[in-house]
């Protein structure tokens, strides 16, 4: 394979990875900022659960960079 095609491809996925990460994180924290105003009670379940979602959105990111990493060594 061309290597600057795959240079190319290991870009694309990065940004797409960190893309979906970057809304991923902005749709957990907006939720829970919902969530507590409208159950300020619940605040440490929310947070608990919001740091294990912002985890999860972060490591797919990693995913993503690990992968176009990987790519420009394919060849």
């Amino acid at each position: 394979m061309d290597p600057i095609g795959m240079a190319f491809l290991g870009a694309g996925v990065a940004a797409v990875g960190v893309l979906g990460g970057g809304i991923g994180v902005g749709i957990v924290g907006g939720k829970a900022v919902e969530a507590i105003a409208r159950q300020p009670e619940a605040k440490g379940d929310i947070m608990s659960t919001m740091i294990i979602g912002i985890a999860f959105a972060e490591v797919t990111s990693l995913y993503a960079l690990i992968v176009s990493i990987l790519l420009l060594f394919v060849v």
